[in-house]
């Protein structure tokens, strides 16, 4: 019969915690690194304001599952947005821009983080329905001040090199709400510690 003392439990409970803890809290801070058609875009994660939505987003990305999802909603002086990665699969015959946007991943959808961080300039959000708590997959890139978005999605990164890259993408018709007939992809994702 094992015995356990309190010290003996509390390494038990110490190393049970540092499995649990996302690969990010261990190696730096994680970036989201996307090379697009017209460059490349270094994204740094916020896993300290937002660590549930990072944890989604480099899963997803070690996954290989952004590699050729399009930015299937662009608006102009707005925001760009991609990762549906269900229906956004740019190198599928059957990409469909009714279905664009429309999806997510077979992962349970996460809770919002809600945070102080604006929306500004080359700031990345969680998109969702509705529902608050239905971000799973897709985010957005602000082209510029979207401060009317505060509180209302989360922030969960921000652009640190790149951005002319995201100023690139084809945008879509605004009486279309920015849906893309020829959209440009994310041709490779891939998450880099800084």
């Amino acid at each position: 019969m094992i015995k356990f003392t309190r010290r003996s439990f509390a390494a038990l409970t110490l190393g049970a915690t540092l499995l649990a803890l996302p690969a990010f809290a261990q190696s730096g801070t994680p970036h989201l690194i996307l090379t697009l058609e017209d460059g490349v875009v270094d994204i740094e994660l916020l896993p300290e304001i937002a660590p549930k939505h990072v944890e989604r987003v480099v899963t997803l990305t070690e996954a290989g599952e952004y590699d050729g999802v399009v930015f299937h909603r662009v608006i102009d002086g707005f925001m760009a947005q991609t990762g549906d990665v269900a229906n956004g699969d740019s190198t599928d015959a059957s990409y469909n821009l009714q279905m664009a946007g429309t999806g997510g991943s077979d992962l349970p959808d996460v809770e919002a983080e809600f945070n102080e961080e604006s929306f500004q300039r080359g700031v990345v959000g969680a998109a969702r329905s509705q529902n608050p708590n239905s971000f799973n997959s897709q985010f957005f890139i602000t082209y510029a001040d979207a401060s009317f978005l505060d509180g209302q999605y989360t922030v969960f990164g921000k652009v640190v090199s790149g951005m002319e890259a995201v100023d690139a993408l084809e945008k879509g018709p605004q009486e279309m709400n920015g849906a893309v007939a020829n959209p440009d992809k994310i041709v490779s994702a891939k998450i880099e510690y800084k």
